[in-house]
């Protein structure tokens, strides 16, 4: 059974973790007005979703070897990533050709072009493939390679072979972290090496992520800012990623809350 959605505390006590690095318990608890046993429970509820990492006396930023669970992943920001997938679905024609990869916010793309006609989808995630499959008028291909228990993905050389074999229009590809030097990041060098293939394969390469991911730790190196065409987001990107924007020819698209 998937855990309910974080409490309202529980989501400003991980932006604030995620926004400073580390917090005290003290700092947390004055904070929020509240006991010190109150903020600890919360902590060990984040960590046990692998939000946050737990420490003496306080809770910092999660470790860069290891993702959230998919089953919290599909919930987090989730108005956020769906208002993100319609944004970027407004920019698929009709009839393209497109990879989508692994991820939570590609599912919600998925869900928001599932009714375009004439698209051909090579991908490397079964769940998109299940979304998609349900439209007659789109022609699904799924990669081959090893299913991923835990979210379904496809990875490895296998996938990497069967993905050089196609040029595409779009890649719609998704990330679990961009640096503050515009580094794409993600936890799972196989996910990462299919990713790097899609890049490759295709004329336009479109990212989509949730501001969260400004500034997330990982610790696989997938690419570069500069090597996307298009960034679609919920809010305008961090200061610090300006200079690194203003640098390259990557659009902005921010999808607004309605």
């Amino acid at each position: 059974m998937n855990k309910p959605v974080l409490t309202p505390r529980q989501q400003q006590i991980y932006e604030l973790v995620r926004e400073q690095g580390f917090l005290t318990v003290e700092h947390l608890a004055e904070q929020f007005a509240v006991t010190r046993q109150t903020i600890r429970k919360e902590v060990n509820e984040l960590a046990a979703r692998a939000l946050v990492q737990r420490f003496h006396g306080g809770a910092g930023l999660p470790s860069s070897l290891e993702n959230a669970s998919y089953g919290m992943r599909r919930i987090l920001n989730l108005p956020e990533k769906r208002r993100i997938a319609r944004l970027l679905a407004q920019h698929i024609p009709d009839r393209a050709s497109l990879f989508i990869n692994i991820g939570t916010t590609t599912e919600e793309v998925a869900k928001e072009l599932a009714s375009k006609h004439g698209l051909r989808v090579i991908t490397n995630n079964l769940h998109v493939a299940n979304i998609l499959s349900e439209n007659e008028d789109i022609e699904v291909i799924v990669a081959g390679g090893l299913v991923r228990g835990r979210d379904r993905g496809i990875i490895g050389e296998l996938t990497v072979d069967f993905i050089n074999q196609f040029k595409v229009d779009f890649g719609i590809i998704g990330i679990s972290g961009i640096d503050l030097d515009g580094s794409l990041l993600d936890f799972d060098y196989r996910e990462v090496l299919v990713a790097r293939a899609i890049i490759n394969n295709s004329r336009r390469i479109f990212l989509a992520t949730d501001s969260s991911k400004f500034g997330r730790n990982a610790m696989v190196r997938l690419g570069h800012l500069s090597q996307v065409h298009d960034l679609f987001t919920d809010q305008e990107p961090p200061g610090y990623l300006t200079g690194v924007l203003a640098s390259i020819d990557t659009a902005v698209h921010v999808a607004a809350p309605e």
